[in-house]
């Protein structure tokens, strides 16, 4: 909820070449859970990205028509799910990322289906959106698999845990999600062992738990519905949070990373993971 009392919707990009089932349903699904607005939006191009004069302007008509037929099936999907959900639907110009990232000061969550595109593809397609949209967006993103995938019973929620505020953020985030389904959190912080020097392991996996301990504590007494475990595991922190989650109901980690290109303000566990994790990834901004 904003200043002046406005309830943000949860906002689903709509890819009308790509339809992303499973993450349209998880979207509408949480807008049902939080008794909010569930706002589907497409973009298209705008004209200017085109030279060719009006043969190009009818094939921008005809772009604009796909978007707006996918997000009719995308929102009568939505409503025969969840019956009573408020359902909206937008038509966009612009580059499909920059549209979501600039509309995300007006949501709670966006919620992206993933493609599963390589690196080089995920960097040089055009209208690739996972990565820019989890680096810049200013709430939440979560990204939503397509691959049939088994979820633990009783249901848990993973968070990756450090030292930044982000992360502090994504403890938030995970705790209110698991509380809405009746989930526990399990708090995840890696250790990776340096490539150089002496270290003891033990005093290193100690000192980590501390940390993890102070990181989580303030949070777990705000969420004291939510089952909270806490763990230190060993190794690369994509791996160790990728596998701790393989049958989570989402990973959540904080978005941490350099200003300036997209891949580099992200972080490179987040983005790691957006290659690497089965479940939903759910990426929180500071």
């Amino acid at each position: 909820m904003t200043s002046d009392g406005e309830v943000l919707p949860i906002m689903y990009g709509v890819d009308a070449a790509q339809p992303a089932d499973a993450a349209l349903d998880w979207a509408a699904d949480e807008a049902a859970r939080r008794g909010v607005r569930l706002h589907l939006v497409h973009a298209v191009l705008p004209v200017t990205h085109h030279v060719r004069g009006v043969e190009e302007t009818a094939h921008h008509k005809a772009m604009r028509a796909l978007g707006e037929e996918a997000l009719d099936k995308a929102a009568g999907r939505a409503r025969e799910r969840c019956p009573h959900l408020d359902v909206t639907t937008s038509v966009v110009p612009g580059n499909p990322a920059s549209v979501l990232v600039r509309k995300s000061a007006h949501a709670q969550s966006v919620v992206l289906g993933s493609r599963r595109l390589g690196r080089l593809a995920e960097a040089l397609s055009v209208a690739s959106t996972v990565v820019p949209v989890s680096a810049h967006a200013a709430c939440p993103v979560v990204v939503v698999p397509e691959a049939e995938r088994t979820v633990e019973e009783p249901p848990f929620v993973v968070v990756g845990v450090d030292d930044s505020e982000s992360a502090d953020a994504a403890v938030d985030y995970a705790c209110g999600a698991a509380a809405r389904v009746g989930a526990s959190v399990r708090a995840v912080w890696a250790w990776q062992r340096p490539r150089f020097g002496f270290w003891d392991e033990e005093a290193a996996m100690e000192a980590c738990e501390r940390h993890l301990y102070a990181a989580t504590e303030r949070r777990s007494a705000a969420w004291a519905d939510v089952a909270l475990r806490r763990e230190v595991l060993s190794g690369h922190p994509v791996d160790v949070l990728a596998g701790a989650a393989e049958h989570a109901l989402a990973l959540v980690v904080g978005r941490r990373g350099r200003e300036g290109f997209a891949g580099m303000r992200l972080g490179s566990v987040p983005h790691g993971l957006l290659h690497r994790a089965l479940c939903p990834v759910v990426t929180v901004p500071a």
